[in-house]
């Protein structure tokens, strides 16, 4: 562990530091089909914005990219529009964005640097047995055609970007089952994450074979803990090793996706926040409600003030 010292450092806690040293992962992922489109990664010492801008020319023409609200500065911004792609991001709903021009929608288009965005602002209610929530929320895009790009459009369409997130809980728990890597050197931490992205872009080709050779099945229903528990039962049993010269693009990891596809994904309603948390002083509560609810949502455009 020392040699890593040398290069990752020990997150920072209430009450010390954190037993092993970390590595931050940022990535690129397609919203369908979740596959890696590209990775960086380093110390964790270095901010996601830092490692955004590296990922930016990786972005082309045609693009769309989803972002959070931390991803919402400026010269970032305009870095990435640079590319020639696409952007549709959250920012905080009391960022001080004055109007250059008014959109019929009742959106506005607004400048940050020499980037002209549209500023989209709603209200976002989830109706379920349990009551009503609503949530103010704002997105900025360089879609600044209202009549081509309606908001109403581009607020479900936000919703993908949690498809990242699922991402990075395959990636750090899923097939890591809950161990740290292995490593003790740098150069062998770098070696087992690009390893650790290699086995998921392969399973992820593998479930997005499969699921396309179904017309109208969605890539979210292929489930990810299958696809790996079928490659390990691949690789014990030495399964395939020889084969013929037949290309079978679905496979035995493939078949075994399609045996037990996933429901139909339901509409998100609970909080992301710490369920089971180590420490009983970091676990948001004191009760959690882990019932899960059928919901409606509902999506209400504010006009922005005259």
């Amino acid at each position: 562990m020392s040699a890593n010292l040398t290069v990752f450092t020990r997150q920072r806690l209430g009450n010390g530091t954190s037993g092993y040293p970390q590595l931050r992962l940022t990535a690129l992922v397609a919203c369908g089909t979740r596959s890696v489109i590209a990775a960086v990664f380093g110390p964790a010492s270095t901010g996601e914005l830092d490692y955004t801008r590296r990922l930016a020319e990786h972005l082309r023409a045609g693009m769309l990219l989803l972002g959070d609200r931390n991803f919402a500065a400026t010269d970032l911004l305009n870095q990435v529009a640079a590319t020639g792609a696409d952007l549709l991001l959250r920012c905080k709903s009391g960022r001080n964005l004055p109007a250059v021009a008014r959109c019929r929608d009742g959106s506005i288009l607004a400048r940050l640097g020499a980037l002209t965005v549209r500023v989209i602002d709603a209200e976002i209610s989830t109706r379920t047995a349990a009551g009503t929530r609503t949530g103010h929320y704002r997105l900025l895009t360089t879609l600044t055609d209202a009549s081509a790009y309606p908001a109403a459009d581009l607020i479900r369409l936000y919703h993908e970007r949690w498809e990242i997130e699922t991402a990075y809980a395959e990636l750090k728990s899923t097939i890591l089952g809950g161990h740290v890597l292995r490593a003790r050197t740098p150069d062998g931490i770098e070696q087992e994450v690009w390893a650790l992205l290699t086995v998921y872009q392969v399973l992820r080709t593998a479930m997005t074979d499969a699921t396309n050779s179904v017309p109208g099945t969605d890539p979210d229903r292929a489930g990810f803990t299958t696809a790996l528990a079928a490659a390990r039962d691949q690789l014990v049993l030495a399964a395939g090793v020889i084969t013929g010269t037949d290309i079978d693009l679905i496979g035995a990891i493939g078949r075994h996706v399609l045996a037990h596809l996933l429901p139909a994904r339901r509409v998100r309603t609970k909080d992301r926040i710490v369920k089971r948390a180590i420490s009983k002083y970091n676990a948001r509560g004191p009760a959690i409600d882990r019932t899960t609810y059928k919901a409606a949502i509902s999506i209400n455009m504010i006009p922005a003030s005259p």
